[in-house]
């Protein structure tokens, strides 16, 4: 632990920009840095919820389930907006466990049984207050029990995508994967495959 004196935070104002679909606000706030100094700064804070994704690996058949999705704000940063990800969502009021089970049945149409808690991380705390819970589990053709695919009534239009671990990691390199959870959540697994535990 570094001796250097931790900044102290005074809140000012909480000012609402947006509460659609999630919450966009400006936050004033007092910074005392390490230096003694106190500035006044802003900046603005997106909170959409806390989430989860999962890892399902069928080792069988030596594959991966990954889902492709369209993605409006990739698209509007210059990529084609489909993006191949391991299945997640927002926890809405549940345990990240229930909330991930329901997202991989509702996505892929793999049941999850024992799903294994990995870590949580900040996805990008330089504007938006999400943390997104990471798991693992294993699952097999007969855990299939539906389609997958997401809920037509939330307009989702996914892809269920089936890849070894090796061709997962080859499109971390050419750029076919580009989503940061997915990347993560495939590093870890090959970290566990070089350690022997894959």
């Amino acid at each position: 632990m570094s001796g250097r004196k931790r900044a102290e935070i005074t809140v000012v104002s909480d000012e609402t920009l947006s509460r659609n679909w999630y919450h966009l606000s400006n936050v004033t706030f007092d910074y005392t840095g390490s230096d003694g100094k106190t500035v006044r700064l802003k900046r603005e804070v997106y909170d959409r919820g806390n989430g989860a994704t999962i890892l399902l690996r069928d080792r069988k058949r030596d594959r991966i389930v990954l889902v492709r999705q369209f993605r409006m704000p990739a698209h509007r940063n210059g990529h084609d907006g489909w993006l191949l990800e391991t299945p997640a969502g927002l926890l809405d009021g549940e345990h990240p466990e229930e909330a991930i089970r329901r997202e991989a049945i509702e996505e892929t149409g793999y049941r999850v049984g024992e799903a294994r808690f990995l870590f949580r991380s900040f996805m990008s705390p330089g504007a938006v207050t999400e943390t997104i819970d990471f798991f693992v589990a294993d699952v097999d053709l007969s855990d299939r029990v539906a389609e997958g695919g997401g809920v037509a009534d939330e307009n989702e239009d996914i892809e269920v995508v089936e890849v070894s671990l090796d061709e997962a990691l080859a499109m971390v390199e050419s750029g076919a994967i580009c989503d940061a959870k997915t990347v993560m959540l495939l590093q870890w697994a090959e970290i566990e495959r070089l350690r022997g535990r894959w």
